[in-house]
């Protein structure tokens, strides 16, 4: 029995599809492969490995991901687009449009007279990753933004052009207090906005209609939006069984006629290939060369901080500060020496009050009898909201009350750079005054927000990111024009083994 395989390295995940001679599928996975393409590989080929044994099989490789493992594996690359679209003309031959939404890419395909497909360019803006990053401000994931969607009523517009425009409309919903079941949906209906007006671009989507592709097989309510929106009957509504898996079973229709060997030799390949293969081209000086200079730098940052009294040793007046951040809120009690009682920094969950009422609340419980709030001033995005809310003294611009702090630790500060959750400003101050500002308008790349998606991206958590940073030998360039383009350099790396 001659076995076909193809695998199918995509942005985000690997797929395997094992076919026989009647193209019955008997082995198929659909792996996340965290960035790290190799190791998600050698567990999908040990998985198969366990059903099919020491058979020989022919293998053909495609994704964007997988022109680098190609050569490494020394197996034959077939492009993704000529693979899908010979998959649909085997098992859905019907089929007039495909609609196929992956990790980072999104396509329509027209069948109907000469075949034409539309791909979107350098935006991710509609596609898996954009509702990754839309699912880490729902606190879920991917899924979990699927079921929030079934409980929907009403649908807000939500940019869909990429992650930092949606991020800045979503987030102010989440503020407001919106119901999560609602951002849901939204988030879904941009993505079918950006698909039907960015690729389909005026050319009426009729006739039957396939889904394809990851995002759309795990997501119902996606594919619900998509068969509302262009009001598709239902008798025209294509859904293939394993519609995620095509992409990688053309690769295997198209191993027909190449060379066959065992997964072991495969396994093999890929601990003891040509690595060179696999190295980035770019790379940058690391932050640090050796352990001597990371300490030196964590001594002398250790230097500059302010002074601290425990609260229960202070008596009569203090003054409140809170910082109602874009995605986190700060909270700080001090005496008249400028000496830190009470602080606190934690994520606002999307719920700005309610978190500051709970800070307040453990703040209230640790103060002394005879401690009072003499005053208290608050900045930030939330600040009208709580301002009002909680009869807060005084309102002060964000910008204003950064340098007041500056200028206490640094007297004379020209210069002040503040890096935020979803913006950076870049002030510079002339004689006591602040005399211009620079801030991030459309995107928020740099931003921590962009580094927690990146982080979560390769399943860190912030801090383990920036430790991981500091251990770095090798970095890569990756540019800094916008998050978009960064998903596409860390994808091109990848490829090259990073």
């Amino acid at each position: 029995m001659k076995l076909r395989a193809g695998i199918d390295v995509g942005s985000t995940t690997v797929k395997l599809v094992i076919l026989d001679e009647n193209n019955q599928t008997i082995f198929a996975k659909y792996e996340r492969h965290f960035s790290d393409v190799k190791t998600a590989t050698k567990k999908v080929f040990k998985e198969a490995q366990a059903i099919v044994g020491d058979q020989k099989l022919a293998l053909t490789i495609t994704g964007s991901g997988g022109m680098g493992l190609a050569e490494v594996l020394d197996i034959p690359f077939v492009q993704e687009v000529i693979a899908c679209t010979r998959t649909v003309e085997e098992i859905i031959p019907e089929t007039d449009v495909v609609i196929e939404l992956g990790g980072e890419d999104a396509k329509i395909t027209f069948f109907e007279g000469a075949l034409e497909q539309r791909m979107n360019g350098s935006c991710a803006g509609g596609t898996g990753a954009f509702i990754d990053q839309m699912a880490v401000l729902l606190k879920t994931d991917a899924n979990g933004v699927n079921e929030l969607a079934k409980g929907y009523t009403q649908l807000y517009p939500i940019a869909s052009r990429c992650g930092v425009f949606a991020k800045t409309d979503v987030q102010p919903l989440i503020n407001e207090g919106a119901a999560k079941e609602d951002i849901a949906a939204s988030i879904f209906q941009a993505v079918v906005n950006q698909t039907i007006a960015g690729l389909a671009a005026g050319r009426k989507i009729k006739g039957k209609v396939a889904f394809l592709g990851g995002p759309l097989f795990f997501m119902s309510e996606l594919r619900k939006r998509f068969i509302e929106t262009l009001d598709i009957a239902p008798e025209d509504v294509v859904f293939p069984e394993n519609p995620q898996l095509f992409v990688a079973m053309g690769a295997a229709i198209f191993a027909e006629e190449q060379e066959e060997q065992t997964l072991a030799d495969l396994l093999l390949a890929l601990d003891h290939g040509d690595q060179n293969r696999l190295a980035p081209s770019d790379t940058l000086e690391p932050l640090f060369h050796n352990e001597e200079e990371l300490a030196e730098f964590r001594n002398r940052h250790a230097q500059a901080t302010a002074q601290e009294k425990p609260l229960a040793s202070h008596h009569g007046a203090a003054f409140l500060g809170i910082d109602a951040g874009s995605t986190t809120t700060k909270v700080i009690l001090m005496d008249d020496a400028y000496r830190i009682l009470y602080s606190h920094y934690g994520n606002n969950e999307g719920q700005p009050l309610e978190t500051t009422i709970a800070v307040l609340e453990d703040l209230y419980d640790k103060m002394p009898a005879d401690v009072y709030i003499a005053k208290s001033a608050i900045t930030g995005y939330g600040e009208h909201l709580i301002k009002n809310a909680l009869k807060v003294d005084i309102g002060e611009v964000e910008t204003m009350a950064h340098y007041k702090a500056a200028n206490h630790f640094q007297p004379g500060v020209d210069f002040i750079l503040d890096i935020g959750g979803q913006d950076m400003k870049a002030m510079t101050i002339k004689e006591g005054v602040l005399s211009s500002i620079q801030l991030n308008e459309a995107c928020s790349s740099g931003c921590g927000s962009f580094i927690e998606t990146f982080a979560k991206s390769l399943n860190y958590d912030v801090k383990e990111f920036a430790l991981e940073a500091t251990k770095s030998r090798q970095p890569v360039d990756l540019g800094s024009r916008c998050t978009v383009f960064m998903n596409s350099k860390v994808k091109q790396v990848q490829k090259e083994g990073a």
